[in-house]
């Protein structure tokens, strides 16, 4: 009695959730679309720079790999801006200057570690594009949008920014969800966290990623570019060494499981189905973060309401070149309480500020989210998650780059601080790793994401 009475209420609560989504939606106009051709960008942000000039007008005279630099493919990406020094640098005792530009989470830092953290703010830059198929679908796809009733499907999206102008926390969210799709991606990623004492405990982890609708010619017709197809293989800690998980998301569906995922278990060499996987299950060594914490937010979003916050001109890791560098070893980038500051580069950039927060029935650790989203990537670059009690819990940042062959933003090491411990965590450190491979794996297909590819391999 007591289950069918849960059960009843979920049903009720998201009957809820699916008539205020369809309240919230309503699709992009002719006349509205129009500003991408002068007062926005392609990708639906602001064209013009800051008043103050600190934030450039966009430029986009970049595609690809920037002018006057060499590269090719299996190379770190060079970065365009090496030369640059910072303009200023932030620390506990001149925030105050700055504090309009800074977040609750990165004033909590400087408060946490005040000998310590720092800030070194550079001269910001908005000089890379996307390619033209790709604002081309936005353009094309964009007025025929349609999200399912319950918000947790779209249809008719093109592969990014399926809501160039967004006018609700979904939407927005939906723009996050599409931000870190690229092609192809098959990497090794470090992972570590630190202690208060300085010992660390490490990670290691092999992705492969698979996403159609970004890999080729974009046909929103296809019922394989409504799936985005995942396999981890655990290498670090020693004691999870040959854990696997495949499977996929599925981007179209109505219904609360939107993801399909196997588990194939080394010890006695099974692969099971795994359908409760996602959300706050822990995640990486130690279990330090959740699964939905992956480059701060990833996968489903329907626990949570949301809703627009509005823009701010803040300073966000951007531009993070050396956080990939071969020159730089990850015990140069792990220090205590947090990473290396000489290591880092903020820029000021407008963000949106989109908030997240549990909806009634719903259990996840963070009652409350609030993530800041570039506007001209639509990827998160930090983001703030509160305890049950209201308490700012957990800051997270993440470096990004250009990725020159992919033709993409793309999250390089994401830090994850506990306010409460003062541990924290390091994700997607590849200094130590091969360089990632993006948009290059021609093997990749349906089968190699199966159940069955992996099944008694271990591989």
């Amino acid at each position: 009695m007591q289950q069918h009475t849960k059960t009843t209420i979920r049903g009720t609560l998201l009957a809820a959730s699916m008539m205020l989504a369809v309240a919230a939606y309503a699709k992009v106009t002719p006349d509205e679309l129009k500003q991408l051709d002068d007062k926005l960008t392609p990708m639906g942000a602001e064209r013009a720079g800051s008043k103050d000039g600190q934030i450039p007008a966009w430029s986009g005279k970049w595609l690809g790999v920037p002018a006057g630099v060499q590269w090719k493919r299996g190379e770190r990406y060079p970065d365009p801006y090496a030369a640059e020094k910072p303009l200023a640098v932030i620390t506990a005792q001149n925030m105050a200057q700055y504090a309009e530009h800074l977040t609750e989470g990165t004033k909590a830092l400087f408060k946490k570690y005040p000998d310590t953290f720092k800030m070194p703010v550079y001269p910001s830059h908005r000089d890379f594009r996307y390619e033209d198929a790709a604002y081309k679908n936005i353009r094309l796809l964009a007025p025929e949008v349609s999200m399912t009733a319950d918000g947790n499907g779209l249809r008719n999206a093109p592969p990014q920014a399926p809501y160039p102008i967004p006018k609700s926390g979904l939407e927005l969210m939906w723009n996050l969800r599409f931000a870190s799709s690229i092609g192809t991606e098959s990497a090794t990623y470090g992972q570590a966290v630190v202690y208060p004492d300085g010992n660390i405990a490490w990670g290691r982890v092999r992705y492969n990623i698979f996403s159609p609708r970004n890999a080729a010619s974009f046909d929103a017709k296809s019922a394989l570019n409504s799936k985005t197809f995942f396999r981890q293989a655990t290498e670090l800690p020693l004691r999870d060494r040959g854990t696997l998980l495949v499977g996929y998301e599925l981007w179209d569906q109505e219904g609360a499981n939107t993801r399909r995922t196997w588990q194939y278990n080394p010890g006695t060499r099974r692969v099971r189905q795994t359908p409760e996987y996602g959300f706050d299950q822990p995640s990486g060594p130690g279990g330090f973060r959740t699964v939905d914490d992956d480059r701060l937010f990833n996968g489903s979003g329907e626990r949570y309401n949301w809703k627009v916050v509005g823009k701010k001109e803040i300073y966000v890791p951007y531009n993070n070149y050396k956080l990939m560098s071969t020159a730089v070893k990850y015990q140069d980038i792990l220090g205590k309480g947090h990473a290396n500051p000489d290591l880092m580069r903020y820029e000021l950039h407008r963000v949106w500020v989109l908030e997240a927060s549990l909806k009634e029935g719903f259990r996840h650790q963070y009652a409350k989210r609030v993530l800041y989203i570039d506007e001209d990537s639509w990827s998160a670059v930090i983001a703030e998650n509160h305890d049950a009690r209201g308490q700012l819990w957990r800051v997270n940042l993440a470096g990004s780059v250009y990725a020159y062959d992919a033709q993409r933003f793309y999250t390089t090491t994401a830090f994850y601080h506990d306010l409460v411990s003062g541990a924290y965590f390091a994700d997607r450190l590849t200094n130590e790793e091969p360089m990632p491979v993006l948009n290059h794996s021609p093997e990749f297909n349906e089968s190699y994401f199966s159940p069955d590819a992996v099944r008694g391999s271990g591989t």
